[in-house]
């Protein structure tokens, strides 16, 4: 970020209309340039007016500012996030500390394409389905190893039911329920 430097005058005068001009078009803001001139912010704005100044935005003032390098870097990531893991521009906001409409600007700085919300939920609900198979996989594994559903229920913190559910979906063979009472206790009828 490029720093702003006061140049007010050393004897108290009141910067020229040239000067203020000066200031603002190496960066400074209206409340930077009214702060270094003790002048107030209308009497800035007028003197930046007669000096025939071109006035910026609050986010062209942030762009002036911003390390062009940085600024490709967060964009390339970005859309990184964006492409390759399902980001939203929500999501890619709170990560660049910015608005929606600063990320989605980003994105496409990076060459990124804005999704429409479909796209966005089947992309997702695809990274899903392949995180659910891949969990389903390894308790399969684990059951085969010998653990019991209650077991990996608890590890996972899943319901019982859950846990039969993903080892159906993979076609795991189940071992035969067992009774957990002594065998060679008859049940006797009242």
């Amino acid at each position: 970020m490029t720093a702003h430097t006061p140049s007010t005058p050393a004897d108290g005068a009141t910067p020229t209309p040239h000067a203020l001009r000066t200031q603002y078009e190496s960066g400074a803001t209206v409340d930077e340039l009214v702060a270094d001139s003790g002048l107030s912010y209308g009497t800035v704005l007028n003197r930046l007016h007669d000096a025939g100044t071109e006035m910026r935005t609050s986010w062209q003032t942030r762009r002036m500012r911003e390390d062009p390098k940085a600024r490709k870097r967060l964009a390339a990531r970005l859309r990184a996030l964006y492409e390759k893991h399902g980001a939203t521009l929500t999501e890619l906001a709170a990560v660049a500390g910015e608005t929606r409409t600063v990320a989605r600007r980003l994105l496409i700085e990076a060459g990124g394409t804005v999704r429409t919300t479909r796209q966005t939920v089947r992309l997702r609900s695809a990274a899903r389905a392949t995180e659910r198979q891949k969990l389903a996989l390894s308790l399969r594994t684990r059951y085969e190893g010998g653990a019991t559903v209650p077991e990996l229920a608890e590890e996972c913190n899943f319901s019982t039911a859950t846990v039969y559910r993903l080892l159906h979906q993979v076609n795991t063979p189940m071992r035969p329920q067992h009774r957990h009472g002594p065998a060679d206790q008859v049940r006797k009828r009242p």
